[in-house]
């Protein structure tokens, strides 16, 4: 072990690490020399460190918290030994030890109390001795792999950034520790069967006297970032290029060695062009980059699927990585608070690079050209579209967030995607406003102005904001700044010989403005810039024979509605839109009015397979008003049956009540063998939601309806009809619920009004997971009639202990009248959650249970539930049951095998196999959302 002597104050901060790799043990030891400089005009008397390797230590850690919060339980799961954690041996301050101690709520970051204070412009030295046990890599792709290779970023101690006050913040897999820039002195010692490469420029390398390790010196001067790796099998190759090295294991897409030095050296060309002169000699690219970073579509397509070239692909996948690198090296901001700059600069380029070298490029490549796709609107569109189309999902369903919104507030598809796109189009959309290419020139010079200084969205808006002449408070204040849609509307055309009277409507509250063309045979004739306004405004120009008029004709606007933005100038029947009938849904085209039809299948056991055909206008993007027709023809009941339906969604922006929905549904098939009901629901749906922090997981929601059941009575006497066979109920429901991996709850409350009976329930559940991975599940359920005047014929409308009668038709029964066979087998866990079929079955005046169940052992559970079920002129009989529950997938995939209850021991009965019950889900939507609930 080596010690680093002090060094002088100067005006650079610098770090002196030696580091010695210890692959049986899986850790690094680590001695290490901090010297940083005061540049503030506040005096320091502690200092806060960095330490993301014990953001692994525990399972409460923030990074532990995140992971629960988008329900990836890999991290809580782990072994003890996949977890990493830093082990301090001493801090020392002038050869003194120093007091110092963890952050409350923040493990990972350490608070070193000095023994005297430092002045402006003065430098403090600590020496730090430490050991860092590396993670598992399956946690965020840093750490040490299964094959023993170990991939690091943020792995050694750091200071935090300090400007007057510090900045420090917990790991939260986001890539974005703020520290401030340093000269780096790196000193690795480990065993000579690796290969080390890091960005950082090599001095030498060498053998440590024969005993199998090796020892390389690597310096950097101006360094925020010094990613390592020790790779038993080099991977990486290396590209010099014009301009600055390019090392990378990156896929090459099966390219010759002279392709990728081409289009390397082409893409090094283009940043420099753009960027300036990058500052450092190596740009270091991996695979984990590019996996945490790709080009989203490319990365989802299998090998065999190729709708775009080799050479174009790895073009892409290139270039998205060196500029995320050079960016993130050289614009020094506080990434996560300013990360929207780096995501802008990055997109924006991406964009300018496809539209110079491929712009007829479309966003579905080759198979744009083949028959049948190319009939779709998407084969229409240019690749560089697919970035409004991103952004503008999340714009459409009401989630999308303020780009100046905190990194660690924001969805993971607005941090991965929508976020990092609305930045860049919207860097493109200030350009167009701007006009004259002025914002290339404006980038270039910050980029180069500001390299390697720090800063921020603040001095950005101002560096840009005197540059121009124009007004562009709007696209910080209401782009940036905000989450308001962007959606205008011709409103009103009036037209003279010589001139047009145009009434424009902006249908949100923002300031930004719109481009207006006008239109002659397809030819743009004209294009000029709208200054911002609220509500309407009238503008006048020259009529210069034009057909048609629109709006943000180039689609340079990220608008939420393209539909209004044009009107034609031939009369009013010219402004209806053409019907065009499509297969299969597709992106919308605001130039017809679009009806999608696709097969649809069904299946319940007494229609069988039921083919048919669905007619919609629901778009890939969410729309606000929905119809769907789905008619089908049952083969084994050999009747047509099917379902309807008609909505309308209200998405209020920044408000509790963020949708509202209104509809009618209706459906008709069989519920018993030749036997079938319609049933017709007109409902309004309100949801609700904390407006400021959509990653909370908490909703509450209040539901009402009015459920109408007609069911056919089988006059022929072979099956009784159970209950009424037509009713009508009333239905309000409200809820909240607060899923989460580690702590789980919700509640609601059940009113159902009918003529002849009317109910109250309620439900409450509750998971916990425990350190120990060990998983607590309770149930409650309580139940109540107001008033019952069909106890005495039948139990049609009375609470089940096990098995819901679903008169109001809300449960995908596959066999929903069956009382034998398999399919009565089916568990729908509601009302009673019994699993047993015990009697009484039904409770005709009011019925408590709990349903509770733990881990025995990973996925097989003991489960045990208790109840009272009181009938009228009954007295009230408590119920129990108990068994083992096979927990494959939670909601989705269970079995449940009884053991023991009110009729002894089950395991023992004859025909044991009937008393087995199971969970599944067959609905596509359903299990989506096991996927989409990690995004959203």
């Amino acid at each position: 072990m080596c010690l680093f002597v002090c060094f002088s104050a100067s005006s650079q901060n610098k770090l002196n690490i030696n580091a010695t790799f210890d692959v049986e043990n899986k850790s690094i030891s680590i001695e290490q020399t901090i010297e940083y400089l005061n540049t503030s005009n506040t005096a320091i008397d502690y200092i806060y460190l960095t330490d993301w390797s014990h953001s692994y230590s525990e399972k409460d850690t923030p990074l532990a918290e995140r992971f629960a919060d988008e329900f990836k339980n890999t991290f809580h799961f782990a072994k003890e030994q996949d977890r990493g954690f830093t082990i301090i041996n001493s801090i020392k301050e002038n050869d003194t030890e120093t007091n110092y101690t963890r952050v409350t709520n923040n493990p990972d970051i350490i608070k070193v109390a000095l023994r005297q204070k430092i002045q402006p412009n003065e430098s403090y030295t600590l020496k730090l001795n430490y050991i860092v046990r590396v993670p598992n890599d399956k946690f965020t792709r840093y750490g040490l792999t299964n094959e023993g290779d170990y991939n690091l970023r943020y792995w050694y101690i750091t200071p935090a950034y300090f400007d007057g006050e510090w900045h420090y913040f917990s790991n939260k897999n986001l890539d974005d520790a703020y520290v401030p820039k340093a000269d780096i002195n790196l000193k690795v010692n480990y065993p000579y069967t690796f290969t080390l490469i890091s960005e950082l420029d090599e001095v030498y390398t060498e053998d440590i006297n024969g005993n199998g390790t090796k020892t390389t010196q690597l310096k950097g001067n101006n360094r925020v970032n010094s990613k390592l790796f020790l790779n038993k099998r080099d991977t990486y190759k290396t590209v010099e290029t014009d301009y600055f090295t390019v090392e990378s294991n990156i896929d090459e897409e099966n390219l010759k060695p002279e392709e990728i030095a081409v289009i390397t050296d082409k893409v090094a060309g283009f940043i420099t062009e753009n960027l300036g002169d990058y500052p450092h000699k190596k740009v270091l690219l991996t695979k984990i980059d590019y996996k945490k970073n790709p080009i989203y579509g490319l990365n989802l397509l299998p090998d065999f699927v190729r709708p775009f070239s080799d050479t174009f692909q790895y073009e892409l996948k290139i270039l998205k990585t060196t500029l995320l690198n050079y960016l993130e090296n050289t614009v020094l901001i506080n990434p996560r608070e300013d990360q929207w700059i780096i995501d802008g600069i990055q997109t924006y380029y991406l964009m300018k690079y496809v539209e110079e070298n491929y712009p007829d490029m479309k966003i579905l490549g080759n198979l744009a050209n083949i028959w049948g796709v190319r009939a779709f609107h998407a084969a229409d569109l240019k690749f560089n579209d697919q970035y409004n189309f991103l952004y503008m999902h999340m714009a459409r369903s009401n989630i999308d967030q303020p780009l100046n919104m905190p990194k660690d507030s924001l969805l993971k598809f607005n941090k991965n995607i929508a976020n990092k796109y609305k930045a860049g189009v919207g860097l493109n959309y200030l350009d167009q406003y701007m006009e004259n290419n002025a914002m290339d020139v404006m980038l270039t010079q910050f980029l180069k102005e500001n390299k390697l200084k720090t800063t921020n969205s603040e001095a950005f808006k101002n560096y840009i904001t005197e540059k121009t002449d124009k007004n562009i408070d709007w696209f910080f204040e209401d782009y940036v700044g905000s989450s308001m849609k962007i959606d205008f509307k011709i409103k009103k055309v009036e037209k003279t010989e010589d001139s047009l009277t145009i009434t424009i409507k902006n249908k949100k509250d923002h300031l930004m403005p719109v481009s207006l063309f006008t239109i002659k045979d397809d030819s743009v004739l004209s294009k000029q810039w709208i200054e911002g306004f609220k509500g309407y405004k009238k503008i006048t120009i020259a009529n210069n024979d034009a057909d048609k008029l629109a709006l943000n004709y180039d689609t340079t606007i990220p608008e939420m509605n393209l539909r209004n933005n044009w009107k034609s100038l031939g009369g009013f029947l010219s402004n209806n839109k053409p019907l065009q009938f499509r297969l299969f849904k597709d992106i919308e085209d605001p130039n017809y009015s679009q009806v999608f039809f696709m097969p649809e299948f069904a299946y319940n056991f007494y229609d069988g397979f039921s083919p048919g055909i669905k007619l919609y206008n629901k778009t890939i993007l969410t729309k606000n008003f929905l119809y769907r027709i789905s008619p089908k023809y049952a083969i084994k009941s050999k009747q047509l049956v099917g379902s309807a339906s008609i909505s309308f969604a209200d998405r209020k922006e920044n408000s509790r009540n963020f949708y509202t929905k209104y509809g009618i549904g209706g459906e008709y098939y069989n519920y018993a063998p030749n036997l079938s009901y319609t049933s017709y629901t007109p409902y309004i749906d309100f949801r609700f939601r904390d407006p400021d922090n959509l990653r909370d997981n908490k909703r509450s929601y209040l539901n009402l309806r009015y459920v109408n059941i007609d069911r056919e009575v089988d006059i022929t006497g072979e099956f009784e009809t159970d209950g009424e066979p037509k009713y009508s109920v009333l239905n309000i429901k409200y809820g909240k619920s607060d899923p989460n991996l580690k702590n789980f709850s919700s509640w609601d409350t059940d009113l159902q009004l009918a003529k002849n009976f009317g109910k109250i329930s309620a439900t409450a559940e509750f998971r916990k997971l425990t350190e120990g991975n060990r998983q607590y599940n309770l149930r409650l359920f309580a139940g109540s009639f107001l008033y019952n005047k069909t106890y005495e014929t039948t139990n049609f409308f009375s609470f089940a202990l096990d098995r819901p009668t679903d008169y109001l038709f809300d449960y995908d029964y596959l066999g929903r009248s069956e009382e034998a066979g398999v399919l009565s087998q089916q568990l729908i866990v509601s009302e009673g959650g019994f699993k047993s079929q015990l009697e009484p079955a039904f409770a005709n005046q009011w019925i408590t249970t709990a349903n509770s169940s733990t881990t025995i052992w990973r996925y097989i559970m003991a489960y045990g539930d208790v109840g009272m079920v009181k009938n009228h002129h009954r007295n009230p009989k408590f119920v129990y049951d108990a068994g083992i529950r096979l927990n494959l997938v939670e909601d989705y995939f269970e079995l449940y095998l009884p053991v023991y209850s009110n009729l002894g021991w089950e395991i023992a009965q004859p025909n044991y196999d009937q008393s087995i019950r199971f969970i599944v889900t067959l609905s596509p939507k359903t299990l989506l959302s096991l996927f989409t609930r990690r995004w959203y």
